[in-house]
Order: structure tokens, then sequence, then C-alpha cells
């Protein structure tokens, strides 16, 4: 029996702004997600990154180069000199905690990019009470264990790589029982997956009928084409990650499955 956890306390399917919606505008920027949640959108996905003195940063990148006028690794930074590079030569990178701070009744499922950003995202979490409204990622099984120990309470979190790995094969064959009962007794409640990965099929039907009997969502990342969105809801999937955010929403509102925040324009 799966938790229940306040975060995907809403109708599926979720529709998630990847980096606030990169199509539509600088990503991971205030405006980026601002644009969203006009549009209705209560799931903000981002990134957390810390500067060498411990500010806590909405930002994908390890460094600074590729969508900004500064470079430099962020953790080897301090914040003086991070918050005077502009992403797009104009915009400022916002703080984590000033996006949380901004739109209360947003979700923010947050990509925690390296080890140094744990510590400060626990106190941002704490000091905007937002254990509820995060859920947690990350691309190593390590980090995300320590992100989860680190709130001191429980939060929502996705299956780390070792568990989409395990959730594949039980999806795969019917060899893998003893990987099913695992995952069960995890008790994570969502699996953020690719639609592919290196030519293979990763979003497939077995992976969410399998994925439901574990009482678990499923979550598809980065999805752009309308079609492709039609094609994965009628999977069945429980949630959309995009930088489309136009197309996303009126793909929901086609099907009647479009649920718009309280803020929505």
């Amino acid at each position: 029996m799966q938790r229940r956890y306040a975060f995907l306390d809403h109708p599926v399917p979720l529709a998630f702004a990847h980096r606030g919606g990169a199509l539509e505008g600088r990503e991971n920027t205030y405006a980026a997600f601002a644009h969203a949640v006009e549009l209705g959108y209560t799931y903000l996905e981002t990134d957390a990154h810390a500067t060498a003195d411990g500010v806590l940063l909405a930002f994908h990148d390890h460094t600074l180069d590729r969508v900004t006028d500064r470079s430099g690794r962020i953790s080897a930074l301090p914040y003086r000199t991070v918050r005077e590079a502009r992403i797009g030569g104009a915009e400022e990178i916002p703080l984590l905690e000033e996006l949380l701070g901004s739109w209360p009744e947003a979700r923010f499922n947050i990509d925690v990019k390296e080890a140094e950003a744990i510590a400060p995202l626990a106190r941002v979490v704490k000091r905007t009470n937002a254990y509820d409204r995060i859920c947690l990622t990350s691309f190593s099984d390590e980090r995300l264990a320590r992100a989860r120990a680190a709130m001191g309470r429980d939060v929502c979190s996705a299956l780390g790589p070792r568990g989409v790995a395990a959730l594949r094969a039980a999806a795969a064959t019917s060899a893998y029982g003893r990987l099913l009962t695992r995952l069960a007794r995890a008790g994570v409640p969502c699996a953020q997956v690719p639609v592919g990965f290196r030519g293979l099929r990763v979003t497939t039907p077995a992976l969410v009928r399998t994925a439901h009997a574990l009482g678990m969502q499923i979550h598809v990342w980065t999805v752009n084409g309308t079609r492709e969105m039609e094609r994965l809801l009628d999977l069945g999937v429980d949630g959309v990650m995009t930088d489309n955010v136009t197309g996303l929403r009126e793909v929901l509102r086609a099907r009647g499955q479009w649920h718009p925040g309280r803020l929505a324009a």
C-alpha cells in the first residue's frame, strides 16, 4: 500500500512546466515560471544548485556558461558573483526560495543536481514550510537518499535510477517478482522516466501497468510534441513534463483533462 503525499493530491494527468516552460521563455527564470502559473500550471519543474557560500538557485547546469553571460562552476563561485549573471543576457537566476514564496499554492518538482545543494535545500524547505509542496528527484541514488534524509521528515520523491531500472525489468518479464516486492515496500509514490533512452522505448504499456499495479504514478519527460503527448496520455501516464506549456495545456483542454490552478489567467 503506497503512502499518500499531498504533493500528488491533484487530478491526473499532472501537467509539469519543465524549467518553467523553456520553449516559451528563458528556462529557469522567474518570468518563465510566472508565465506557466498564469497559464494555469500547478506543477513547476526545476533544478537545485548551490553557490560556494550555500545560496540555493533554481538552475539546471553545473556551470553558468550555456545560458548566461558569465562563466564558471556555480558550486565554486560565491553568490555575489553568480548574482551578476544574466540568463540570455537579461534575467537574473532566481533563488529557489523566491519561487517557493512567490506561489505558495504551486508544487515544485526539484532535481537535486549536486551534493552541495542538499543542506541549503533542506534549510529552504524548512524556512518556507514547503514539505508538502515538493517532490525530490535526482539522477544519483545516493544523492537522492541523502536529500530525503536531510529533510528531517517524509516528503514525496521519485524513484532513483536503480529503482527505474528495476521497474523496467519487472515490466519486461515475470521473473522479477522480488524486485516488485522491494519496490512496493519502498513506498515511493512515482517514477519519472523519459519516453526513450538510447534508442530503446522506456515508457511502454507494460511499464505503465506495472507502476499502477504498485500504486505508483508514471510521469514522463520531456515531451514537447503534441502528438506524442496524446499517445502517452492514451497509454495512461499520470503526468507529462514539457517545455511546450501552451501545447500541453491545449492538448489537455481538448481531452477534458486540464485542471488549472487558482491563479490561471
